[in-house]
């Protein structure tokens, strides 16, 4: 069977379809549905005979937010980014003069779609929090302060002492591991909630694994991955 399509049978055809859908844990907007023998198209001869309806069910090919997100990005007016990034280092260099550190440095640059903003210095930890709790924050509220009197919207990513860095490969490591759980129990498993830059690393980590599917679901703050077996 082709990947992505998959056949159900039932008394009905919404039965077919319901059994479908529950199997597959999909909802109705995210399929094409084909009966392939419907109930009402019966002979006289088979009048006896349970009724089956086949239906196909067809997966959409659905993307994760995180990627519509990065192909619907489009580039910074330049004025704005200049703005914005006047905007950021106006705030961090007061920011950062609260910190009993003298050796807290920054750096502020942007590419076509984003302002880079990279915080330096031997005593991070605080600013970057129990799993980046706290460079998420201050990420949001670089991003709110960059978009101040600022006619196009800019996107802003902060990475503090290359946390970011050392974080992916935690969160490669992991869904690795999580992937060989999936396989080996045939059973979904649901990570704890993380931002969207943390749950697009699991998604591309598993995106070519033949064996396992990722989906987020939630709603924001508490957005998680689940990762489960994929169906043949």
């Amino acid at each position: 069977m082709e990947e992505n399509k998959y056949v159900f049978e039932g008394k009905t055809t919404n039965d077919a379809i319901s059994k479908g859908l529950a199997e597959l844990k999909v909802r109705r907007e995210d399929v094409e549905i084909k009966v392939l023998k419907n109930e009402e198209k019966r002979s006289f001869f088979s009048i006896l005979d349970p009724r089956v309806v086949k239906v196909e069910i067809i997966k959409k090919n659905r993307e994760m937010p995180e990627t519509r997100e990065i192909k619907e990005k489009k580039a910074m007016d330049r004025e704005s980014i200049e703005k914005a990034k006047e905007n950021i280092s106006k705030f961090l260099t007061e920011f950062l003069k609260k910190f009993s550190s003298d050796d807290l440095k920054f750096n502020v640059s942007n590419d076509e779609y984003y302002i880079n903003v990279e915080i330096l210095g031997e005593k991070t930890n605080a600013l970057i929090g129990y799993r980046g709790e706290c460079l998420n924050a201050l990420q949001t509220l670089l991003s709110s302060i960059a978009n101040k009197e600022v006619e196009d919207k800019v996107r802003v990513i902060l990475d503090i002492s290359g946390y970011k860095d050392k974080r992916k490969k935690v969160l490669e490591e992991l869904a690795d591991k999580i992937s060989k759980t999936v396989i080996k129990t045939g059973k979904k498993v649901t990570l704890e909630p993380m931002p969207a830059y943390e749950r697009k690393i699991i998604h591309s980590r598993l995106q070519n694994n033949k064996k396992v599917t990722t989906e987020s679901v939630g709603e924001e703050p508490y957005r998680k991955v689940i990762v489960e077996p994929k169906r043949n």
